[in-house]
């Protein structure tokens, strides 16, 4: 496994967008989606909560994961952000050689 697909949760657009841009101008991510619009019910402190937020899909490689992690954690609003990474187990070739190209 060489290429991850990160979610991050954000509170809000500026978040989402300085997050984003981060990961991009250092190279940490290929590419990323802004989904707005997020109902999220979870856990918190004992008690379930929900919030609406916005929810980054980031196309990144397993290598730059630990930078990416201390990168959003130090910007994000959140003292327990959302930053969980999921294999990509294949796909397009040309896609993944771009995504490889595109990072450092």
């Amino acid at each position: 496994m060489k290429y991850l697909i990160t979610f991050i949760t954000c509170a809000n657009q500026e978040e989402a967008k300085k997050i984003a841009n981060f990961l991009l101008k250092k190279k940490l991510a290929a590419c990323i989606n802004i989904i707005p619009k997020v109902e999220s019910l979870f856990w918190w402190k004992g008690k379930i909560d929900k919030a609406s937020e916005l929810l980054l899909v980031v196309k990144t490689k397993k290598s730059l994961f630990k930078k990416l992690l201390i990168g959003v954690k130090i910007l994000h609003s959140y003292s327990c952000p959302e930053i969980i990474a999921l294999p990509i187990i294949d796909g397009n070739k040309e896609y993944l050689k771009w995504l490889n190209d595109s990072t450092r």
